[in-house]
C-alpha cells in the first residue's frame, strides 16, 4: 500500500483547497470539494474492507450505493489542508443503505463531512444524469461573483449574457449559462434539491449573497470553469466603478465565437 497522503487524488485536493484559500474564495471554513473516486484508485492505496466508523447521512443516497468520495471536513480551514490532509479530508463509502457512510481514511479527531455533503452528492446525482464522466462538486465564495449577486439582475438569462460579454473565453467555457437559485439556508436538503436541480442544466449554479457551485470532470475544469466567471466577474466590477460599459461584444459578436470554436450557446440567451 502506498502512503494516502501521496496518492494523486489526495494531492489534488491539497492543491485546489490551497489555490482557493490563497485566492481569498474560501475564508475561514468557508467551501467544500468533493471527488468520485473510482474503487481501484482507492484499493491502490487502501484496504476498502476496513471501516473506520460510519456516519449517517441526511438524506436517502441510494443511487451512489458503493461509490467512493473524497470530500473535505466540515469546519475545517482550506488553509490547514495541507498541513493536516489526514483531519481536513477523509475518503468513504456510500453504503448499500444509502443512509450511511463508510469511512475508510481521513475525518481524525472525530472530524466530520461538509455540513453540505447532502448538497455535493445530490449534485454529483443529478451530474452523472447527464454525463457519466462528471467527478467534481466544488463550492467557494468566489468573491466578485459573490459582489455581482447584489448589485445585478439575478435572471440567469441576465446574469449570463454579462459574463459572456465581460469576456471572450466564457461564451466557450460556459455556452449553457449560468444557473442562479433563491437564497436559502445553507446546508439544508431544500437548497441541496434546488441547486441538483439546476446542475441538471448547466455546470455552474449562483447561490445568491453567498458563492457559487460548480461541476466537472476533474479537478482543472471544475477550477477553471468558478476561474473563468470569476474574472468576468472581476471585469463586470471594474467597468462599474469606472462608470458603466460605453461598449461590449454584441450578440453578433458571440454568435461568430460559437460557431467559431464549434460550442452552442444556450437557446433564447442571444438575439
Amino acid at each position: 500500500m502506498k502512503d494516502v497522503v501521496n496518492a494523486k487524488f489526495v494531492q489534488e485536493m491539497i492543491e485546489v483547497t490551497s489555490n482557493m484559500y490563497r485566492l481569498g474564495w474560501d475564508e475561514r471554513n468557508g467551501g467544500n470539494v468533493s471527488y468520485l473516486l473510482d474503487e481501484a484508485q482507492v484499493a491502490e492505496v487502501l484496504d476498502i474492507h476496513h471501516v473506520i466508523r460510519t456516519l449517517p447521512l441526511a438524506f436517502d443516497a441510494s443511487q451512489l450505493a458503493g461509490r467512493y468520495f473524497i470530500a473535505t471536513g466540515s469546519g475545517k480551514y482550506f488553509k490547514n489542508v495541507a498541513s493536516n490532509p489526514s483531519e481536513c479530508l477523509g475518503i468513504f463509502r456510500i453504503a448499500k443503505d444509502g443512509r450511511t457512510l463508510e469511512l475508510l481514511w481521513g475525518f481524525d479527531n472525530d472530524s466530520k463531512p461538509t455540513s453540505e455533503l447532502p448538497s455535493h452528492l445530490m449534485s454529483h446525482i443529478a451530474r452523472l444524469s447527464v454525463d457519466p464522466e462528471n467527478r467534481i462538486v466544488m463550492h467557494c465564495h468566489a468573491t466578485h461573483l459573490l459582489a455581482m449577486t447584489f448589485t445585478h439582475s439575478l435572471e440567469e438569462r441576465d446574469f449570463t449574457r454579462t459574463l459572456w460579454q465581460m469576456c471572450t473565453e466564457c461564451l466557450v467555457v460556459f455556452p449553457e449559462g449560468v444557473s442562479t437559485i433563491p437564497w436559502l439556508v445553507p446546508g439544508t436538503s431544500e437548497i441541496g434539491e434546488a441547486t441538483a436541480a439546476k446542475m441538471k442544466e448547466t455546470r455552474l449554479v449562483v447561490w445568491p449573497f453567498h458563492g457559487i457551485y460548480g461541476s466537472g470532470k476533474d479537478m482543472d475544469e471544475t477550477f477553471g470553469l468558478i476561474e473563468t466567471a470569476e474574472k468576468a466577474a472581476q471585469i463586470y466590477t471594474l467597468t462599474q466603478a469606472q462608470g458603466g460599459v460605453k461598449q461590449t461584444i454584441s450578440d453578433t459578436d458571440l454568435h461568430n465565437l460559437a460557431d467559431a470554436f464549434h460550442v452552442t450557446p444556450r437557446a433564447g440567451y442571444l438575439d
